[in-house]
């Protein structure tokens, strides 16, 4: 190892981490620790396809010591972070180890804001990893295994589906879902009645997709009722059960499966390092992505409120992660040769949804420009597949996906959604009846 390397730690192998990585592995003098909780990369904007059995876990996972193997100043950790301290420049692990830095790049990500709501930690199903989405598949399966040999459940709920949230993550796991139940589960339990299943989507908004234009929220709004789901809007969560979520205006909904999409805040990390946070309980940073007082500290992605022209911060959204990320390394590099570091400075690529096949709408250019059906699905599939790309990921499986979009059949996502692919607890149903 060169003594004389400038030591870069980064904590948080997404698409933030990933992408400053990457720079900074193409820069000589620079040593990089890339510390990872879980130890590989996941692509986050695709876990509800992964939920619904579109993709399987491997199209969105990739292994971190995987995609720098052949670079030899970038170190792989599969490690948790505990704690930092910014002053003395150091990263400590869960194990006890300390990590001394030159400078430290905080990228760890979000996790879900349950905003105090009685029983969501409990009992709700977020969608913020791969093994969340593992989770939300192997439940809705194990509904439907239910059903399919008590088929007096569907009556009390067990196959109504709740979504909490009207933004893009809400809007995109409904139709997935919608689409699921009635395209799907068919071809896997072909005896079950058609009818006993429903998506049902609840946001305390009056209309979908709030950060998109009103026409917007109009076409997502048309397209989920018209693929069976059911609109809650207008409406907070009060409380969420076992088997029952109750509504502000006093209605309860019998469900075993609520999907969480109703916000989400910083890692634990932002708050327990004693750093200035704001909104969502994030980080706020400087125009050049580094904390106040705090010169060689980035924070980078959805762990950080990074401010852009009159808008106090942008919004948490892949690109943003990931071009910061670049930048963020660029002003290292910079620093090191006695440079001034520069503003952030965000190419928006748009905002995008997908409502389902054949259905999704998206805002492009600066001036948003709204196009809605498969010229919003191909701007949708280019940022995706650029992201994908820019991690350095294995994009063979996503366009193999994006070519049969369309047009493939519904058992093939079928066959991800057999019991036998589940990982789930196995129940002897003929010694239980």
């Amino acid at each position: 190892m060169d003594t004389n390397a400038t030591r870069v730690v980064i904590v948080g192998g997404g698409l933030a981490g990933v992408a400053c990585a990457k720079r900074l592995a193409d820069e000589p003098g620079f040593t990089v620790d890339l510390l990872d909780k879980a130890g590989y990369h996941q692509f986050q904007p695709l876990l509800y396809q992964v939920a619904t059995a579109e993709l399987t876990f491997e199209d969105i996972r990739f292994d971190l010591a995987r995609i720098f193997r052949d670079k030899g100043n970038i170190t792989v950790r599969k490690a948790e972070v505990t704690a930092i301290d910014a002053a003395a420049r150091t990263v400590t692990l869960a194990g006890g180890e300390t990590l001394a830095a030159d400078v430290i790049v905080l990228a760890a990500g979000a996790q879900p804001n349950f905003f105090n709501t009685p029983g969501a930690a409990e009992h709700a199903y977020p969608l913020y990893s791969v093994e969340d989405a593992r989770r939300v598949r192997g439940r809705i399966v194990q509904l439907y295994e239910e059903a399919a040999h008590r088929p007096e459940v569907a009556d009390t709920g067990a196959l109504t589906f709740v979504v909490v949230g009207g933004g893009p993550t809400g809007v995109e796991t409904a139709g997935a879902l919608a689409e699921l139940i009635h395209n799907v589960m068919p071809h896997v339990y072909p005896d079950l009645p058609l009818g006993g299943a429903q998506v049902i989507l609840v946001d305390l908004g009056h209309t979908l997709l709030s950060g998109f234009s009103p026409e917007a929220g109009e076409y997502a709004a048309k397209q989920l009722q018209r693929r069976g789901v059911q609109l809650r809007l207008g409406v907070a969560v009060k409380e969420v059960g076992a088997d029952h979520v109750t509504l502000g205006d006093g209605t309860t909904l019998n469900t075993r499966l609520l999907v969480w999409g109703g916000g989400e805040k910083a890692a634990d990390i932002a708050t327990d390092a004693g750093l200035p946070v704001g909104r969502g309980g994030r980080i706020d940073v400087q125009p050049d992505l580094t904390v106040p007082g705090y010169p060689d500290l980035y924070a980078l992605g959805d762990i950080a409120n990074i401010p852009f022209g009159d808008e106090p911060a942008l919004p948490q959204l892949g690109s943003v992660a990931q071009q910061a990320g670049r930048w963020a390394a660029d002003n290292i590099i910079a620093r090191s040769r006695g440079e001034a570091p520069t503003p952030f400075h965000y190419r928006d690529k748009g905002i995008m949804a997908m409502i389902g096949r054949k259905a999704a709408v998206a805002e492009v250019g600066s001036h948003r420009h709204e196009i809605h059906g498969r010229f919003a699905f191909a701007a949708w599939l280019g940022v995706h597949a650029e992201l994908l790309g820019n991690t350095g990921a294995e994009l063979k499986a996503f366009v193999a996906w994006a070519e049969e979009f369309y047009l493939r059949p519904h058992h093939r996502s079928a066959a991800l959604l057999e019991p036998s692919r589940i990982d789930m607890p196995r129940i002897d149903w003929e010694k239980k009846d």
